[in-house]
């Protein structure tokens, strides 16, 4: 197989290569002077198993075109089958009408990706598993859940443990996990009067003398689980950790969360960690490059990628 790592998260993708033990194919992806974006690949690629790997988060449009260029690239260079590994599916939170005349972004995403090259598609945690469908070519998507509760049993070992979810939307993953840790489970009811500012309204579950975990696949602003954990420690709640899959954190979230009663926010990192992310205190990131890693490998030999979860 090859592994070719394009600009958006390069300590990922070094990470992975180094798991598997591939080098990274040497690849030049540069801007011209008006930052038209060039890919070129320096090695053979004809008849191989190539794995593009490249988070599409800010700058968002720039990965993307990036991701697209190569995998042109690597179509016109015979490459036999291209995968696009997309730790973080850009445009995913755009996967329906949310008004009259918007659009559906997820959905022309994954047209732009498969009329480029792609032949298949692994990815982690998509925001809605409905984009699944939005491809017609074969799509893995991952869960980070193994990487996260494997942090949480090793911080908590004795466990009085309350799993939160932020959201109604986000029962289902906070249910799963909170199964997997037996653990109980408490709902955040909140009213969002406009994109980026939450309120949060009512707390569904006693979370009095328990050690607070909130689970999201999204931590963008911030606002949520910030007001979210302040509620918690209100309502009595020993401490209020955060586990979310990716760390978009756009804006000032860094420091929202830095000055917020969150004792840690726990991301992975699909996405590459900001300077602000790194200084901070209660900010941290854990690998997920062995989970991407192993799933490579199983889909390079043809075996189950869905069984890494069983």
């Amino acid at each position: 197989m090859k592994i070719l790592a394009c600009n958006s998260n390069r300590p990922l993708a070094e990470a992975i290569a180094t798991y598997l033990n591939v080098p990274l194919t040497k690849a030049d992806i540069r801007r011209f002077a008006d930052m038209e974006v060039f890919a070129e690949i320096q090695e053979n690629v004809r008849g191989e198993d190539v794995f593009v790997i490249q988070s599409t988060s800010y700058p968002a449009n720039d990965n993307l075109m990036e991701l697209l260029v190569t995998l042109d690239a690597l179509q016109r260079g015979s490459a036999r089958r291209i995968t696009a590994v997309l730790p973080y599916y850009g445009y995913a939170r755009q996967d329906r009408k949310s008004g009259p005349r918007t659009p559906i972004s997820a959905k022309l995403v994954a047209n732009l990706i498969t009329s480029a090259g792609a032949d298949r598609v692994l990815t982690v945690d998509l925001h809605a598993d409905q984009i699944q469908g939005f491809f017609d070519i074969p799509t893995d998507n991952l869960f980070s859940a193994p990487v996260l509760i494997a942090d949480i049993k090793e911080r908590f070992p004795n466990g009085n443990l309350m799993i939160v979810s932020p959201d109604v939307g986000g029962v289902v993953r906070a249910r799963a996990l909170a199964r997997r840790l037996d653990a109980a489970l408490a709902i955040i009811d909140k009213r969002r009067e406009k994109a980026g500012v939450s309120e949060v309204m009512n707390i569904i579950g006693d979370v009095s003398g328990r050690h607070c975990i909130m689970v999201d696949d999204i931590v963008d602003s911030g606002g949520t689980l910030c007001n979210a954990a302040s509620a918690l420690m209100e309502s009595g709640a020993l401490s209020v950790e955060a586990y979310v899959t990716h760390g978009v954190l756009s804006g000032g979230a860094v420091s929202r969360v830095a000055s917020s009663p969150l004792k840690a926010l726990v991301t992975t990192d699909t996405i590459l960690a900001t300077e602000a992310m790194r200084v901070a205190h209660n900010v941290r990131q854990l690998s997920i490059a062995p989970l991407l890693g192993e799933a490579i490998i199983r889909i390079n030999e043809e075996r189950s990628v869905s069984s890494l979860f069983d």
